[in-house]
């Protein structure tokens, strides 16, 4: 199970983190990513850190901006993000998987998802 937090309403420029935890099972052998899901819009990938080299992936909207994290210890995954803009405001969801490269900002290549945690950015 993965439980995200870390959400909220807050300010444009504002920065806010968030943090996925991972319970019942340990997810130390699969990559992690963060997707999010704006009203009426489809779910879209933010960021990824895959497991092996601990390479991390982001869209080209947060690039620059957010920043993904793993603490394999803990077995979470944050999300740190910065300069937030209403455009960033969405649900969104923690996820696990082993997507090949090319399928890391694909949703279907993640087979656990978190609850989601809403974030709202006002201008």
């Amino acid at each position: 199970q993965l439980q995200a937090s870390g959400g909220g309403l807050v300010q444009a420029g504002d920065s806010l983190r968030l943090s996925c935890a991972a319970s019942g099972r340990a997810f130390s052998n699969y990559d992690m990513a963060w997707f999010r899901q704006a009203p009426g819009r489809e779910r879209e990938f933010v960021a990824a850190f895959r497991r092996i080299g601990r390479i991390t992936f982001y869209a080209d909207s947060v690039k620059g901006r957010f920043t993904i994290s793993r603490d394999n210890a803990k077995d979470t995954l944050d999300l740190q993000m910065n300069s937030l803009k209403p455009e960033d405001t969405a649900l969104y969801y923690c996820a696990v998987g082993r997507p090949i490269t090319s399928s890391v900002r694909d949703a279907t290549s993640y087979y656990y998802w978190g609850q989601g945690t809403q974030v709202t950015v006002s201008s």
